[in-house]
């Protein structure tokens, strides 16, 4: 009996060393891979090496997205990233005499195409980074009896005559402006705000059922969000189909070649910059939805890396 207790206890013991030697040698594994890991972090922040790069973007939803996007995936190749607002203006003329480094925001060729004009020997343009974006006017479904903006002199009254846009310098804001001459609305203002508050003013006429004019744009989640409609543009003052453009400024290339590789290769979709918009206008910290979407997106980051050094 005695003896059966020790033969017990001792293959415990060898039981228990096994246990040991087996827990040791996961233990290692998982360091060499940390190890690995870490070291590969480090070198793609290498490829940065902690160089300063500024990007501009208007005020827009969308563009608040698009921005912090791109400036999330150049953070994590290791730059130095600032991310600057400002009215569309200066935002052209800031990449143009190289205060700035580069944009994704320019709307072309309609919305931004006098400031294009403008500045475009002065700066690179890397062509399009989203295709299928529009600008005009926009109304809720529930106007029903308003299809065209010509329709508007018809809710005069309804509407006060106004039209509520976003910040006075926008593009889309002229064209709204310029809607007012091209449609014959006498009487009629475009009252400029920001984004924000023209989002705000929608939701609460949509809360209410109430009539309401706003200038709208594509990509922007608001189109997810409510049940809204263009109004059609017989005389064409908002142009067709729109791109986003990217423009950075002269000598980027040889100062930051990989900076310069990623932002010309930047392309994403409609329904990729709305996710994030979406986000955003949920409560969600930009830098916060931008880190999420590139996390959860790798593939196509990896697209706008490829060929860095």
């Amino acid at each position: 009996m005695l003896k059966n207790k020790w033969r017990i206890l001792g293959f415990a013991s060898m039981l228990a060393l096994v246990l040991v030697l087996a827990a040791c040698g996961g233990s290692d594994e998982s360091e060499e891979s940390t190890s690995s890991d870490n070291t590969e972090n480090e070198e793609t922040a290498s490829v940065g090496d902690g160089k300063e790069i500024e990007l501009v973007y208007v005020n827009w939803d969308s563009e608040i997205a698009s921005t912090h996007v791109v400036g999330k995936v150049l953070e994590d190749l290791g730059y130095d990233v600032t991310l600057t607002s400002i009215d569309n203006a200066a935002m052209w003329q800031a990449v143009a005499n190289g205060e700035a480094d580069g944009m994704v925001a320019a709307w072309l060729p309609t919305t931004h195409g006098d400031l294009y004009e403008a500045n475009k020997d002065s700066l690179v343009d890397l062509g399009e980074n989203l295709s299928g974006a529009k600008t005009g006017l926009v109304v809720p479904q529930y106007m029903e009896d308003i299809n065209s903006i010509a329709d508007l002199a018809n809710y005069a009254e309804e509407l006060d005559q106004k039209i509520t846009g976003i910040d006075a310098g926008a593009g889309v804001v002229q064209s709204a402006e310029q809607s007012i001459e091209d449609y014959g609305l006498e009487g009629w203002e475009v009252q400029t705000s920001t984004g924000g508050a023209m989002t705000t003013a929608l939701g609460e006429a949509i809360d209410s059922e109430e009539p309401i004019v706003v200038t709208g744009w594509t990509p922007h989640w608001k189109f997810a969000e409510y049940d809204l409609k263009y109004l059609e543009d017989p005389e064409e003052t908002f142009g067709g189909e729109e791109y986003i453009a990217t423009m950075v400024r002269q000598g980027l290339e040889e100062d930051l070649p990989n900076a310069y590789t990623v932002l010309d290769q930047f392309n994403w979709t409609t329904a990729d910059m709305e996710a994030v918009m979406l986000e955003i206008s949920s409560g969600t910290d930009p830098e916060e939805a931008a880190a999420a979407w590139v996390e959860e997106n790798q593939e196509m980051v990896t697209e706008w890396t490829a060929g860095i050094e």
